[in-house]
C-alpha cells in the first residue's frame, strides 16, 4: 500500500461517502476508474451488507477505493441516570419521547409507525472492523470521531491507508495523534452530517468554512489534508489546494450523477427552485446535518433534540414512507451549500470535467503568480 495519498489516485478528487444509499459500488467504481477515489459508505449498513458491496465494487474496478465507517456513539450525558443533558433541560430519553409525540401526526399522515429510538448506538462497528481486517481495502475513513490506536495499528498492518474527519483544528490534531495517515477537513458548507467528534448543542451552526478550516488545520498537523465542504467546481478544488490541501472531497457534486443511489426526487431537488437553500438541522437524525429546507425541516427542526442516533432511528420509517409516497417535503434531502451547481453528468465524465476545470484554474493562477509556479 502506498504511503502517499496522491499516489492512490491521479486526480485530487475524492468522492465523499454518503450514507443512506447515495454512494454505492457503481458510483465508487466510476469515480475510481476515471482517476478519482471512489468511496463506499458503510454507515447504516450491516457488516455483511458492507462486505457484499466491497465484493461488488472489486468486480467493477481494480483501482483503489475507500470504505467509510461511523464511530460508535457514546452514551449521552444523563443517560441511565435520569439527570439532565449537557445543556440542561429534559433527560435525553425524555426529550426523544417528547419529539416522538410531536411526530405522531407525521406517522399518521404517512400511515406508518415511528421507529424504535433504542435500536443501537454502535452501527455494527466491531463487526465492520472484523470484515475490513479479514478483507482489507485500500483506504478506510472514519466519521464522528477517531478510532483507538490499536484499531489504527491493526488496519495499518492489514495495508489500509487511514483518514478521519475533523471539523476543527483541535479535532485534526486528535486525528494525527491517533495515527491516521491523513485528515479530512470538513467545512460547515458540507452536506449531510457534520463529522464532529463530540456533538455539543452549544456549537450548533458555529462551524468554520472550508478555506478557513484548511488553513487552521495546516497550522497544527503535518499529515496530508483533504478539504471537504461545498466544493462543486474545479476552480474550487484549485482554491483548497492553494490553501494547503492535497485533495478535495465532493459529495453533493456526485449526488446528481446517474450512478448515484440517491432517490430521483432528491436528485431533482438539488436544482429545483422550490429548494433554494440549505440549513444545518437535527430534525432527521438528532445530529447537525445540512439539508435542503423542506416542510419537515421547517416544522420540526427547532424542536429536535440532540440525540443521535435515537432520532435517526425514530424518523427512519417516516423518511422511507415519504420517499415511497413521492413526497420530497418529508425526505431528508442532504445537500451542501453549492447544491444549485450540481450537474447531472455521468460520474466518470464529471471527474474528467472537474480535472479539466482544475487544470484551467491552475493555469490562470500561474499566469498571475510572480514565481510562475505550479499551484499544487
Amino acid at each position: 500500500m502506498s504511503s502517499a495519498l496522491t499516489d492512490l489516485f491521479p486526480h485530487p478528487i475524492v468522492q465523499a461517502p454518503m450514507a443512506g444509499g447515495g454512494s454505492g459500488p457503481q458510483l465508487a467504481a466510476a469515480v475510481s476508474e476515471a482517476g478519482g477515489l471512489g468511496f463506499l459508505a458503510a454507515g447504516y449498513k450491516t457488516a455483511d451488507g458492507m462486505y457484499q458491496e466491497i465484493k461488488q465494487l472489486r468486480g467493477l474496478t481494480g483501482r483503489p477505493f475507500g470504505v467509510n465507517v461511523f464511530m460508535p456513539q457514546p452514551e449521552p450525558p444523563g443517560a441511565n441516570t435520569g439527570s439532565t443533558g449537557a445543556s440542561g433541560g429534559a433527560p435525553p430519553s425524555a426529550a426523544v419521547d417528547l419529539y416522538a409525540h410531536q411526530l405522531a401526526g407525521e406517522a399518521a399522515w404517512y400511515e406508518t409507525e415511528l421507529g424504535d429510538p433504542d435500536s443501537g448506538r454502535d452501527d455494527g462497528y466491531d463487526a465492520k472492523l472484523a470484515v475490513l481486517l479479514d478483507n482489507p481495502v485500500p483506504v478506510v475513513s472514519f466519521h464522528f470521531g477517531v478510532p483507538t490506536r490499536d484499531v489504527v495499528d491493526s488496519l495499518h498492518r492489514a495495508g489500509s491507508y487511514l483518514l478521519a474527519t475533523a471539523t476543527t483544528a483541535e479535532e485534526a490534531l486528535a486525528v494525527q495523534q491517533a495515527g491516521a495517515d491523513a485528515v479530512i477537513a470538513q467545512g460547515v458548507e458540507a452536506g449531510g452530517h457534520q463529522g464532529t467528534h463530540r456533538d455539543l448543542p452549544e456549537n450548533d451552526g458555529s462551524g468554520l468554512g472550508v478555506l478557513s478550516l484548511v488553513a487552521q488545520v495546516r497550522e497544527v498537523v503535518g499529515i496530508p489534508v483533504v478539504a471537504a465542504g461545498g466544493i462543486m467546481r474545479g476552480s474550487q478544488i484549485a482554491a483548497v489546494l492553494a490553501a494547503g490541501a492535497r485533495a478535495a472531497q465532493l459529495g453533493t457534486a456526485f449526488l446528481a450523477t446517474p450512478e448515484s443511489g440517491a432517490h430521483p426526487l432528491h436528485k431533482q431537488a438539488l436544482t429545483d427552485p422550490l429548494f433554494p437553500r440549505t440549513e444545518l438541522t437535527r430534525a432527521f437524525s438528532g445530529r447537525p446535518a445540512r439539508a435542503l429546507v423542506n416542510r419537515f425541516l421547517r416544522e420540526h427542526g427547532r424542536y429536535a433534540p440532540a440525540a443521535y442516533p435515537e432520532v435517526h432511528h425514530l424518523t427512519s420509517p417516516l423518511r422511507q414512507a415519504s420517499a415511497k409516497a413521492g413526497d420530497a417535503q418529508g425526505m431528508a434531502l442532504w445537500a451542501g451549500q453549492g447544491h444549485r451547481m450540481a450537474r447531472a453528468l455521468p460520474a466518470g465524465r464529471l471527474v474528467e470535467v472537474l480535472a479539466a476545470e482544475l487544470a484551467a484554474a491552475k493555469t490562470a493562477l500561474s499566469a498571475f503568480s510572480p514565481f510562475g509556479g505550479d499551484v499544487r
